[in-house]
């Protein structure tokens, strides 16, 4: 919804500038914070749904087990990766709350805090993805099936 709603703004702004040399005030604001939202509230559903990056040409030449195991080391990376990215934005996200802190100058200034404790929610969602398809594919690594769950990688 955020995105479409942005597809309205820019074009706006293009219509705005090229016509009446007058562009809509913190687009470029409102855009930035705005993808940033988007992208890590995405992340926990596209991680969950499989849609996260594969290099399916190199893993489905190997067997089923040793893509597997591959699987679930993806899966404790991106625990870790998103386990960082959770725990080094506490800081910058209490920062962004107290001191009021904003993007842009002038006519509209966008507060930065929404998209600071996004960014720690949608890491938290991500990195429980993650836990689940560890213990998933643990769980099928040792009872012998495959760890895909249904989906193709």
């Amino acid at each position: 919804m955020l995105a479409f709603l942005l597809s309205f703004l820019v074009v706006a702004d293009v219509i705005g500038r090229v016509l009446f040399n007058s562009p809509v005030k913190g687009t470029p604001e409102i855009v930035s914070i705005s993808i940033v939202i988007i992208c890590y509230l995405q992340a926990g559903y596209a991680i969950r749904s499989g849609g996260m990056l594969h290099v399916d040409a190199f893993i489905s030449a190997l067997p089923q087990r040793v893509r597997d195991v591959l699987g679930i080391i993806g899966a404790v990376l991106g625990v870790l990766f998103f386990g960082l990215i959770l725990w080094g934005s506490f800081e910058f996200a209490a920062h962004a709350w107290t001191s009021n802190e904003f993007e842009g100058e002038g006519a509209l200034r966008v507060p930065v805090w929404p998209a600071r404790f996004i960014i720690i929610l949608g890491a938290a969602l991500a990195v429980l993805n993650y836990l689940l398809l560890v213990i998933e594919g643990v769980r099928a690594f040792l009872a012998g099936g495959s760890s895909a769950g249904g989906r193709s990688h």
